[in-house]
Order: structure tokens, then sequence, then C-alpha cells
């Protein structure tokens, strides 16, 4: 166990690490300043929302709230830098203390410019509750005649979508009588409640523009500490600078940072600083940074597997001398997820962990005794448990690909955040996460594949990419039987069945929901799914605990309306399940490149009974297309009383540069006119 009273850099002590939930992972070089916790719950957006961050020492601000505002603050009405910007950061202060856990204090000034920018009335402060406590908010506003008002509203907290693929929970409160002219002042803190101090950055972007902005850090003085900026430095901007016991860095006229649909991770394109904490002086050298940290982490993991008898007594127990090294690890692979992953359970109050009084794990051989373990002490369990049955099978850390995109110059060993297992089986790499509670026997989760990582070995490591997925692991399939009525509504059953890495993403976002906000999550994905107003119910009970390869869920599914007279005819489009399709890419022009978390496939089956005495008119014909990156296939079969409508979409690709855009523009372009097209349908007499 660790000594609760000393903080550590890395994964260099002899327990596991910390497991995050929630399509995040590990953090092999956090510094633990309190004791050490088993359950670390949901990662979701960390410092995603720094962008629009400031952080203050708790001493900054002791004598006044909010800092005075000048004449020409005041009479404003637009900034020649970013002509037509409907409002603009007068100010933000970014200042970290990492002396008390990460202890933050916010600080931002807006201009609203436009009618438009009346909009930034409605604030938003995203964080992940699980980790951070967000609190002391406050908040103003400036009229142009200088009164000022003091915010007394309600403040709620609300899932906000911000694009396509990026959901986040955030605290929220609407500042009254906002206008062209006015200032908005704002602060709040953010203090990490498991004391974990880890990814200490600033963010230089911000979703508008920046006048000016400071930002300071006061750093934890019993480790050594480097930084970087591995996207740049805005035009004009210094290096930080180590001003006596505190870093500072003032920036001015940072242009404001453009969100887009299915965009690389803010922060591996934002203008940031990252810090890293190092025991002692700081390496420099690359190529000897990183090996002296493989032998620390090597070093770790060894002490912690060592238990071969033991081991080997185990195994003889899961697997049968006849089976194939596949079985084998097939059969280890489900014991191992028997066992109680601690980094799943849900936050315990003090007296809670007082009282279930969990045993201390100190290695594998634990853990198989007390039934439980840490994320990562499950991930080299069955490391050990392979190695004894003959297969050779290692630890990998990697760079998790949610938040960042991982470079080794950086020196920054936080971005190793997460780990898998390395097996060689019939002289091919298999990657396996069975630390990830609900990943099927061949899935690792999508931020865990087609990364970097460092294999561990006594030699200091060496660099790996873990394989990546084609679209056959993702995917999903819907089933309808459905009944069309005279008036032209759409009723009866749908199947939907998530495959590989779908199945796992939802049970893992759902692992600490109850009955009702699973059933919910289910609906909501049919709902937005279908381009129309529907009614549906959820019938079945999905199988929510397992590994299974799917989830499967069965709904009564009605659709009002959904085919329309136009004189003599019925129209009936045939895109029922088109939505996510209906308006991406739509832009001509595109500021980023494109990334999808991982290739997937949408495969709908729909057969629709017509009314008595209906027949068909006439179906549309598809200008189908198949190539190696992306796949389209729709077809409508007259069954005489009945269509048949089968549709694919196929995305095999994860990454595509900016210049590609304008070729997959125009295939989801093709996609939604075959979506769009309708089937002819002659009412009876």
């Amino acid at each position: 166990m660790l000594d609760s009273a000393r903080p550590f850099v890395g994964p260099s002590s002899p327990l596991p690490c910390v497991r995050s939930q929630h399509k995040h992972s590990l953090f092999p070089n956090a510094i633990y300043l309190e004791r050490f916790v088993s359950s670390v719950h949901r990662f979701v957006i960390v410092f995603i929302f720094a962008g629009i961050c400031s952080y203050l020492p708790p001493f900054a601000w002791a004598g006044e709230a909010f800092l005075p505002v000048t004449p020409e603050e005041v009479s404003m009405t637009r900034e020649p830098k970013a002509p037509g910007a409907p409002a603009i950061y007068l100010y933000r202060q970014v200042d970290r203390d990492d002396t008390r856990s990460g202890h933050v204090y916010n600080y931002l000034r807006i201009k609203i410019l436009t009618e438009e920018g009346r909009k930034y009335a409605d604030v938003d402060i995203p964080f992940d509750k699980e980790q951070f406590r967000l609190g002391g908010i406050k908040a103003r506003t400036i009229q142009p005649d200088g009164t000022t008002t003091d915010f007394n509203g309600k403040i709620y907290e609300k899932m906000v979508v911000k694009a396509k693929g990026l959901k986040y929970l955030a605290k929220t409160f609407t500042l009254p009588d906002v206008r062209a002219g006015t200032i908005i002042d704002y602060s709040y803190t953010v203090e990490t409640i498991n004391g974990y101090l880890y990814d200490s950055r600033w963010i230089l972007s911000a979703d508008l523009f920046t006048k000016k902005a400071k930002f300071s850090l006061v750093p934890n003085a019993d480790y050594g500490l480097m930084w970087s900026w591995p996207n740049g430095l805005p035009q004009g901007a210094k290096p930080p600078t180590n001003e006596g016991k505190i870093v500072r860095l003032e920036t001015e006229d940072v242009p404001a940072f453009q969100v887009e649909d299915y965009m690389p991770p803010e922060n591996a394109l934002k203008f940031r600083i990252d810090f890293t904490y190092t025991y002692g002086d700081p390496e420099t050298d690359e190529t000897k940074f990183w090996k002296k940290l493989g032998k620390e982490w090597n070093g770790s993991f060894e002490k912690f597997v060592d238990k071969k008898k033991a081991m080997e007594q185990a195994v003889s127990q899961i697997v049968s001398a006849g089976d194939s090294p596949e079985a084998k690890l097939q059969k280890i692979y489900a014991r191992v997820l028997q066992l109680r992953n601690t980094s799943f359970d849900r936050e315990k109050t003090a007296q809670e962990e007082k009282r279930e009084k969990l045993k201390d794990i100190n290695n594998v051989e634990d853990v198989l005794k007390y039934g439980y373990g840490s994320a990562r002490a499950i991930n080299w369990l069955f490391i050990a448990l392979a190695r004894a049955a003959g297969v050779d099978a290692h630890c990998v850390y990697v760079s998790s690909r949610s938040n960042y995109f991982f470079s080794r110059k950086s020196l920054n060993p936080d971005q190793l955040n997460a780990d898998v297992v390395l097996v060689k089986l019939q002289g091919k790499d298999l990657y396996l996460d069975p630390a990830s509670k609900f990943a099927p026997f061949g899935v690792v989760p999508w931020y865990e594949t087609d990364v970097d990582g460092m294999l561990l070995d006594k030699d200091g490591g060496t660099w790996v990419h873990t394989s990546g997925l084609d679209s056959s692991f993702a995917k999903i399939e819907r089933k309808a039987d459905l009944t069309l009525a005279d008036d032209g509504t759409l009723e009866g059953t749908l199947v939907l069945t998530l495959g590989g890495m779908e199945a796992l993403a939802y049970r893992s976002d759902a692992w600490d929901d109850d009955d009702a906000s699973r059933k919910s999550m289910l609906e909501d994905a049919v709902k937005e799914a279908i381009p129309a107003t529907i009614e549906v119910e959820l019938t079945n009970k999905p199988d929510w605990n397992s590994a299974s390869p799917t989830l499967v869920a069965e709904f009564h599914l009605k659709v009002p309306g959904w085919a329309a007279g136009a004189g003599r005819r019925v129209l009936l489009p045939v895109g029922l399940f088109c939505s996510s399709e209906k308006h991406v890419f739509e832009h001509a022009n595109r500021t980023y490149a494109v990334y999808f978390h991982h290739p997937y496939q949408k495969i709908d089956d729909i057969n629709v009974a017509l009314p008595l005495g209906w027949s068909v008119g006439s179906v549309p014909q598809f200008d189908n297309q198949e190539a190696p990156a992306v796949g389209y296939v729709a077809k409508v079969e007259d069954k005489k009383g009945s269509l048949h409508i089968s549709r694919k979409v196929r995305v095999d690709a994860v990454y595509v540069p900016k210049d590609k855009y304008p070729v997959l523009r125009e295939f989801y372009e093709m996609v939604r006119s075959g979506d769009d097209q309708q089937v002819v349908l002659q009412p009876a007499s």
C-alpha cells in the first residue's frame, strides 16, 4: 500500500495506478498528494473546459471580487482584430496552485458587441462531477452607462452538447438584461475531489477572441518541473518565465478557437502549455528520459506480478491441458472479468470505506485471494495468468487519443495515460483490455486503438503501435418489422443490436446508471436516428453487465405520418434511420481534419407491410458506392403487399486530412441523396 503521507510521481509505486472510467483510462504519472484511492470515476472532459478557465491562487483576489472596469472597456463597440465577432474576452486570468492539489480560481471578462453576442449571457462551465468540485461562482454585468448588477439567480447542472460527438456536464446560469455593449464578469473555483494532481496545464485558446490574458502556476516544490507548448504559442507570445516560485505567462490578441463537428481533440489543436513533474532535475534527452521511466515502470510491474507459483496453481484450475493458446486466453479473460473491478465502484464516503475495510492489494496473488483489485491490477493479473499458461504476454502503457495526440518529444509521461495487454498469438499481436470490464475478448476501447505505446521490459521499454480496427468491430444493426396504416403512420417492432465497440461504449457510459436512465439512453438513441417525431418504448431488459459482443434492445416503435399523400399517390421515404447523416459535413469549407473515434457500420433491415389493397407504383434506384474507406449500399424491393428496405453505411476511416474533406463531403451528399428518395405507393381505390 502507498505511504499516504508521501506523494509520488509516476507508476513507479508498487501498487497499480488508478483507472478512470467512460472512454478514458489510466494516469500513470499522477501525483497522489493525499491517500491512495483505488476507485476513480469518470474523467470525461478533465480540462477540456480550460479554454474558458482562469486559474488564480487564493491570495491573488483577497481584496476584491472583480477587477475595476476601464472607460475604454465600457465604451468599446468593436474589435478591429476580430471583425464581426459577436463578443470577445476582454480579459482572462489563468492561475493554478499545485501546492493545493490543483486548486483553481477562474476569472473571465466578456464584452458583448452585437445582438448575436447576447447568447453569451447563457454561461456554461463544463466540469467532471466525479473528479472535480466546482463552486464559488460569482457573476455581474456592467452596462454601457456604468450600472453594475450582481447576479443572484439560480445555477443549474445539465448535459451540454457542444458539437457532434462531444457532450459534457456543465454548471449553467443566465445573466439578465444583457445586450450589445454589456460587460460580463464571472469567476469560479475548481478543486480536485480525490486529491490527485495530474494534467497540470494552461489552455491559451478560447472560444472567443482574447484581448488580454494572464496565466500563472504555483508549482509543487517537491518535484522538478518541465513545460512545453506542443501546438506552438500565439503570435507575439513569449514562453513562460519562472519568477521566483511562480511560473507566469501573458498573451494578447489570441484568435478565437473554432469548434467543428467530428474534429480532433480540442487539446490537440489549441495553444496550450503542458507541465510535467519529475523526480529531481528534469532529464531533457528524449531517449534517456523514456528509458529511465520505462525501467521504473517495468520494475513496479514485475514486482507486482512476481508470484509464479501461485499463478501456475491458479491457472491449472482455469484452463485444460489440451486447450489451444487462444482457448486458454479466453478462459483466463472470462475468469478475471468475474473479479470485482474497484475502479468501477461508485465513490464512497469515509464512513462507507471504513465499514467495508478493503484489504491492501500489493500483488497479483492478493487480487485472486481477495477477489478484487483496481483496473490496472486486473490487467496485470491477466498477464501473470497468461504467462503461467505459457502465453507470451506483456504490459503496454499507451496514450489515449481521446484528449491528445501523443508525441514522445513532449517528454510528458502524463499522456501515456492508459494500459493494455499485448499477447503473441499464432505469430500475431493481439491487444486486450480486461480492465475495461465490458470489453469483449479481442476488443479494446476506441481510444486505445491505433496509438503509440511503451511495451515494458527490463531494458527501458520498446515503442509499439496498437492495432486499428475495421468497421466490423463497431456495428449498429436495426431490424424493423412495421405496418403502414392508411394515414401514413408506421408502427411495429424494432430490434437494435449494438456490436463490438458500440456495445462496449454503451455499457461503459451506463455502468453506474439506474434502469430508468439506461432505458432513456436507448430510447433517445432511436429518437436521434429517425428524422421525425416518434413514439418509442423499450420492451426488453438488455444485458448491461456483461462483456458480451452484443447489446440487444427491443422496442415498440410508432412514426406518425411517415408516408404522405401526393395527389392519388402516397410517398414513403426510404431513409428511416438517416438522421445522423442528414446534416453532417454540409459546409463546403473545413478548418480542421475530420476525426472519427473509430470505424463503424450501420446496417438497416426494414420490412413494411402495406395496407390491404395497396400496391407499389415504383421503387427508387440507388447510386451505391463501395470504396476502401467508405461505403453506401441501399435497396428497396417490392414484395407484393410489403416492402423490404435495406441500407448500409460503412466508414473505415478515423482521421481524414483537411485536403481530403471534399471527397468525404461528396460521399455524405450521395448518402443523403439516397436516403431522401421515396417509394411511390398506390392506395386502394
